[in-house]
């Protein structure tokens, strides 16, 4: 297993649980505070480093500087950053504002893990330490020259910083820009599950019943919240060393309250409750790490956002769908099942864990946004065009769900577009919703949509 997944087989008493390890790691990856208080340390010590460096160093004339210039130097230094962090703070509570108003409150768990904002408030709060550090030891009869010019050097950095942080979040914070970041992370994380069931040893079958009987052990929540991870490599060692098999009774990004059975296990001598308990992390609400649905649910809630009536933006919606769609393909190249069995080297079934179909992801996908966007032509030419081409790349098994869901969206333009004619245009299909080519993928009347027309898709 990887970090990403799990600790492999950690033993049942380990000092700190995984669970614990896991809120630990998404504490940290989401603090604005950890990192720049590093950077407040860390300027400290290179004060100090620099100090002995004036010490140990004779500087030529014309490096130095007069004790007046020097505190005035690092004086307006340590205003400066005081400043700029007060600045930077502003810009991540508007961001916040922007964030949750237009694209998605779930989203921002995402932004809070980006590492450029951190090095920007780590690099100003150790310049602010560094600065007023060497402002202490500033006297009439020694100057940290070298101390000083660092200082300018880092003041330069701070800047240079601060354009490239106004620049990408200027560019970035877009809805388009956010939705392909998050497609793609959802991407990702979709192949990365796929990689490591199969790499835990999971059986070519989709639904594997546990041994006979009755379950021996439940093993029950006791707080409430929504499971972010599972350690499946420590499950599966677990089930080995203990002759029995493991059956997750909910999957991750379900929400589970107190006394909700999480884990059953089925054998004669179970693992002890407790150490079963800590493989599982609750959060107050999902992340990205082993859930990829929830990249899909933050795409479709940015799309439905755009389309309410206070925002009234179908175009977004439109270019969400790009992203949508992107994310869809990598979904029909996957192995998706509706539950995954993990065997051990022997082959005996010792892991079972509910997953996400293909109908999940496809339903999730255009479900909302078919309901919400009944009404836009230009979205339900674009929801056309995305069913119509996964109608052609999805595998014999997995097309009646396209097709049940462009029989669907027939039904709501029908409802949608009571005219004849208006009702004939939103029925195209069109992959820039209104303007784009609607010949590389024809709609056809709802009647035929699947008889051999010259634009149905029965065309030879």
């Amino acid at each position: 297993m990887t970090a990403r997944w799990g600790d492999g087989a950690a033993p049942e008493a380990a000092m700190i649980p995984w669970a614990t390890r896991f809120e630990l790691r998404q504490y940290l990856k989401g603090s604005l505070w950890v990192l720049p208080l590093f950077g407040g340390l860390l300027g400290v010590l290179l004060a100090q480093a620099a100090l002995w460096a004036d010490g140990a160093t004779r500087l030529p004339s014309h490096w130095n500087y007069s004790p007046s210039t020097a505190s005035g130097v690092l004086t307006a230094i340590v205003g400066a950053m005081v400043a700029l962090l007060g600045y930077v703070v502003t810009i991540g509570v508007l961001v916040v504002q922007q964030a949750t108003g237009t694209l998605s409150p779930r989203y921002m768990r995402l932004w809070y893990r980006d590492g450029l904002q951190k090095a920007v408030l780590a690099t100003f709060a150790g310049t602010f330490t560094y600065a007023f550090a060497l402002l202490r030891r500033v006297e009439d009869d020694f100057v940290p020259d070298i101390g000083v010019t660092v200082a300018g050097v880092a003041v330069a950095v701070s800047l240079a910083l601060l354009l490239i942080y106004l620049d990408r979040f200027t560019h970035n914070l877009r809805p388009v820009a956010v939705a392909a970041l998050v497609g793609r992370s959802g991407q990702e994380v979709l192949a990365d599950w796929t990689a490591q069931v199969r790499a835990d040893g999971s059986e070519d079958r989709d639904v594997a019943a546990p041994r006979p009987g009755a379950p021996v052990l439940q093993v029950r929540a006791v707080r409430a919240g929504a499971m972010q991870a599972v350690n499946l490599g420590a499950l599966l060692a677990a089930a080995e060393r203990h002759d029995c098999t493991i059956v997750l009774a909910r999957t991750v990004g379900d929400f589970v309250t107190v006394g909700t059975t999480v884990i059953e296990v089925h054998g004669r001598t179970p693992p002890p409750a407790p150490h079963l308990r800590a493989l599982v992390a609750l959060g107050r609400e999902r992340t990205i790490e082993q859930d990829p649905a929830f990249a899909m649910r933050v795409l479709v809630d940015i799309a439905i956002k755009a389309l309410s009536p206070a925002i009234n933006d179908p175009t977004t919606a439109v270019q969400v769908l790009d992203h949508i769609e992107a994310f869809l393909e990598v979904a029909v190249s996957t192995e998706l099942r509706g539950r995954y069995t993990l065997v051990d080297r022997a082959g005996v079934l010792r892991v079972v864990v509910p997953g996400r179909g293909w109908e999940d992801y496809l339903q999730l996908a255009v479900t909302e946004i078919r309901d919400y966007g009944a009404g836009s032509t230009q979205v339900c030419r674009r929801l056309r065009a995305l069913l119509d081409g996964l109608l052609q790349t999805v595998s014999a098994e997995r097309r009646p769900a396209v097709q049940d869901e462009i029989c669907r969206l027939d039904a709501a333009v029908e409802i949608a577009f009571p005219d004849a004619r208006t009702r004939a245009v939103a029925l195209g299909s069109d992959r820039q919703g209104i303007g784009g080519r609607t010949g590389d993928v024809t709609a056809s009347s709802p009647g035929g949509r699947w008889g051999g027309g010259a634009n149905g898709h029965g065309r030879a």
